[in-house]
């Protein structure tokens, strides 16, 4: 057994214990006859560094996997990264910039080998920081969603899902970054308040027909004007009295004179704006599916701009030339589309300037009403997004949902919490096709290739796609996968399939999938749809996701807010198990963990205090424990700190059962720093026999086990520093949980620490200095009445008092326990009874206090100031009660209540509550007083 050094300093033993079990193998599955458990690791993107929400997300998974493995099963906890196909395109990208070169000086194939060049030398630093954080992955079989058995996996898996006929090529909307020049996925685009415009302009209504109220045009307001290029309809609703003479009529389009009709559809909202709306279906969601229900067809849509958000002329050749090449927005100085229209419009009479009063009362008149806009931004980018009507690969994600959404009303999957199984079919049953192509170089080529005429092959190979063509000239296509359709295979693909094997039929389905709830559509639903679809089974039994990681005033976290907070930092200031811990105790099912460095500090507070008990247990001859089960034991206080043990770990596996990580963590860290720090260490000082030694070392042994899930490296430093062991904690044994409680001790202990507590609290609240001693008189239980001690019956209570004696000498400072109804006592100093009536008149100064009914009474006469101590009470009663009625007269004012910030109205009914608790304590301290 190694001396523990005095102080606990994480830095040292972190690295020192991940590199040891990641050489010797311990995160691998070696336990082929035991029951397996598998989780996969949402795979974070190659480029990425560890950030909060991945400490919050791997610590979780990995307190499960090593909770799992010391349960005994055969854990897999699979590890890999995602190419990542923007994200890391853009990175090489721009180690070409600053050479002065760019991706199109080389060919496709060339700048490939640079990306897995810079793979090789630079990718996956996230993984090193996963390791700093402690988790406990089988690194041994990393996988990367480009290598060649994953990619094999992707292809076969495309051409299946054409075969099907459940994967497809349609002209649809989507999220376009013009920077990229590729199709992304909602997720990756960030939606920003930015400051915008309202503008109106008159359409002209054609052939001499006029509203019902003699105009001859229709009014629209839209925030994009430079889109009426592309206009193809103006929407009224069907229920709209100022339009209903005007439906199925016709506009003439200004500027482009393109003639469109005037459509009736809900999506117009007669209370805003004027009611009618301008459609272009080839530039916004919502008008592609009014132009839709108006019978466009989206091959029919009309499209003005190109890949650089660049205006074309659109298919019908309407748009003036002059708007030809001119940029969507205003770019390096220059006017834009969006500048051209407008000004366009004012020339021919057709923009309705916005009117306003200065502060003189004159009217002021500008082209636009000034709006906040939700825009679209390309999060990577940086540009805006732009709605673009393109030809893209679809995946028919509503017949795929079918199977996904039943598995979770069969329970076939269950999702934790419940409540977002509501959020779950409401996606799952509005679900739209799903566009899995990527204007990109980085990624899974999609294995299609087309003739001259534009008719598409789909294949694994290009020999497949020729036959399939007979054997006609073929170029292949030029887009990638969305790499969320990689990632959908990720719970059988990483396992070897499409190759059949032991492991993929021993472990998939997976056991649990741990997700932030952000991801819950783009990731999980699509993994619940390709394992369905192909392995015929649920990709995992239960699915838990967890909120987000935001800042300690409830905001998400941002960088343009400033307010970002890097786990590494944490963990070089308070130590990875510290963090874990802060992420365990703050997750409470589906509530989002608001970040407190203080708690943090907390607990690396809660890791030292671990470690000083060590080592006193070390100083006292405890070493650690041969049995696995608890010890024999005759004292009360060991047998009531076995009993509070085996609670402790049925606390943990009832918890981890629900996964519910905050009572688990809270089971551990309370029994740890209250009834075993707090109160066993204290009660067994000065008493530490052979029995005591043994039940405390195996106490102490059990601590270390179920502490290991949630503090890998300390538990696994004191396991190893107190004493010699067969085995490295992380592959240890999980703690018994069962047996026989013995109550009585449990009570009497109980009783103990609850009579100390008391004390102790009161002796602080009546100011009596910490060294002074004082006796203690037992006034009415019934059960002592008419004992006698030497030679006579010995009652609960008096032999709770002598069984105990020491501990409340040297805890609650007592010297004498006197009975009132008996006249009796005893000397806790000595242990022996003596006869006493010292305090038989009940004339004294004294505070009491009430345990299981029982009053007891603590003398102060000689040990305070009586007087002194009952004016002193008295002034802060007044104080308190002055402040309580001030802060209840303000929550009293109806006007402060309505027109105080709500931060504020919070603040005063807490300090309000405190004070009415404060004034309640000293009142009932001046009472003791008598």
């Amino acid at each position: 057994m190694t001396e523990l050094p005095k102080t606990f300093d994480p830095a040292s033993i972190e690295a020192r214990w991940y590199q040891h079990w990641e050489e010797k193998g311990l995160f691998r599955p070696d336990r082929p006859d035991a029951t397996p458990f598998t989780i996969v690791n949402p795979p974070p993107n190659v480029t990425g560094s560890l950030h909060i929400g991945h400490a919050l997300d791997n610590t979780l998974q990995d307190i499960v996997i090593r909770y799992e493995r010391l349960r005994g099963k055969d854990a897999l906890w699979v590890v890999g990264t995602d190419h990542a196909g923007i994200a890391t395109q853009m990175v090489v990208e721009r180690q070409l910039n600053a050479k002065g070169e760019k991706r199109t000086d080389y060919s496709r194939e060339d700048f490939i080998a640079k990306v897995w060049e810079w793979k090789a030398e630079s990718g996956g630093a996230i993984t090193r920081q996963l390791r700093r954080l402690g988790c406990s992955m089988d690194w041994a079989n990393e996988r990367f969603t480009m290598d060649e058995g994953f990619s094999k996996a992707v292809v076969k898996v495309f051409v299946e899902l054409h075969k099907r006929g459940l994967l497809y090529r349609d002209k649809r909307l989507v999220n376009w970054d013009p920077h990229f020049r590729s199709a992304i996925s909602d997720l990756e685009v960030e939606t920003v308040e930015t400051k915008g415009g309202f503008w109106r302009f008159r359409y002209p209504l054609a052939d001499g027909v006029t509203l019902a109220d003699g105009s001859d045009h229709i009014v629209v307001a839209t925030t994009r004007p430079e889109t009426m290029l592309a206009d193809m309809a103006v929407a009224v609703h069907p229920d709209d009295a100022r339009y209903k003479d005007v439906i199925g009529k016709a506009i003439i389009l200004p500027i482009t004179g393109r003639r469109i009709p005037i459509v009736a559809d809900d999506h117009a909202d007669p209370e805003l704006g004027t009611g009618a709306v301008k459609i272009t279906p080839g530039h916004d969601f919502n008008d592609f599916e009014v132009g839709k229900r108006a019978g466009f067809k989206a091959g029919d849509m009309l499209n003005m701009l190109d890949a650089d958000a660049n205006v074309v002329q659109a298919a019908d050749g309407k748009i003036p030339d002059a708007f030809l090449g001119l940029h969507r927005f205003k770019r390096d100085g220059v006017d834009g589309a969006r500048e051209a229209v407008v000004a366009e419009m004012k020339a021919l009479g057709f923009l309705v300037p916005h009117v306003t009063k200065n502060k003189e009362g004159e009217e002021v008149t500008a082209d636009f009403e000034p709006r906040t806009i939700q825009t679209p931004f390309g999060d990577r980018s940086g540009v805006v997004i732009e709605p673009w009507l393109t030809d893209q690969w679809y995946v028919d994600a509503a017949k795929l949902a079918q199977a996904p959404m039943q598995a979770v009303r069969d329970g076939a999957i269950e999702i934790v919490p419940r409540t977002w199984e509501k959020t779950f079919f409401n996606w799952m049953e509005n679900i739209q096709p799903w566009c899995v192509s990527r204007q990109l170089w980085w990624g899974h080529r999609i294995p299609a290739w087309f003739d001259a005429d534009g008719n598409s092959y789909v294949a694994e190979t290009e020999a497949e796609a020729q036959t399939l063509a007979g054997n006609k000239a073929l170029t292949r296509d030029p887009d990638v996968l969305d790499t969320w359709f990689s990632s959908a295979l990720w719970p059988f693909g990483t396992l070897g399939w499409p190759e059949q094997s032991e492991t993929l039929a021993r472990r998939y389905p997976n056991d649990l999938l741990i997700s932030g709830f952000d991801i819950l559509f783009f990731w999980d639903a699509r993994m619940a749809m390709m394992g369905q679809e192909f392995m015929g089974d649920v990709p995992w039994r239960k699915l838990y996701l967890h909120g987000l990681v935001r800042a300690a005033d409830g905001q998400k976290m941002s960088k343009s807010k400033g307010n970002v907070v890097d786990p590494l930092g944490l963990i070089d200031r308070f130590g990875a198990d510290a963090l874990r811990f802060f992420m365990a105790a703050m997750e409470s099912q589906g509530r989002d963990v608001k970040m407190d460095e203080k708690r943090v500090e907390g607990y690396r507070n809660f890791a030292t205090k671990l470690w000083n008990a060590a080592r006193f247990l070390q100083s006292n001859g405890v070493t650690a424990s041969t049995t696995h089960e608890a010890p024999a034991a005759t004292l009360p206080v060991n047998r009531w700190i076995i009993a509070e043990t085996v609670g402790c770990v049925q606390a943990i596996d009832t918890a981890m059962a629900e996964l519910r990580f905050d009572a688990a963590a809270n089971a551990i860290y309370h029994f740890v720093w209250d009834q075993f720090c707090d109160w066993y260490i204290e009660l067994t000082k000065g008493a530490m026999d052979d029995e005591t030694r043994a039940v405390a070392g195996w106490a102490f042994d059990q601590i270390l086990v179920m502490l290991h899930p949630f503090m890998p490296f300390i538990t696994e430093e004191l396991w190893n520093l107190t004493g010699a062991r067969d085995t490295e904690l992380i592959v240890a044994r999980w703690p018994v949980a069962l047996y026989e409680v013995d109550q009585e001790a449990q009570a009497e202990i109980d009783w103990l620490i609850r009579l100390v507590s008391r004390i102790r609290s009161d002796r602080a609240e009546m100011n009596i200095p910490p060294a002074a001693r004082t006796d203690l008189i037992v006034h009415n239980d019934p059960k002592i009445a008419g004992f006698k001690f030497e030679g006579g019956p010995r009652t609960d209570l008096v032999s709770r008092f002598s069984s105990n004696a020491a501990a409340l000498a040297r805890m609650a400072r007592i010297d004498v326990v006197e009975f009132a109804l008996t006249g009796t006592a005893i000397d806790l100093r000595s242990g022996s009874s003596v006869d006493r009536t010292k305090y038989e008149s009940g004339k004294y100064a004294a505070f009491q206090v009430v345990v299981d009914d029982t009053t007891y009474s603590v003398p102060l006469e000689g040990v305070i100031d009586i007087g002194a101590e009952r004016a002193r009470l008295a002034k802060a009663l007044a104080g308190a009660e002055k402040e309580r009625d001030s802060l209840g007269g303000r929550l009293s004012n109806a006007s402060f209540v309505e027109k105080a910030k709500p931060e504020a109205v919070a603040k005063a009914r807490e300090d309000h509550a405190e004070k009415t608790a404060e004034a309640e304590r000293l009142r009932a301290a001046l009472e003791r007083l008598g």
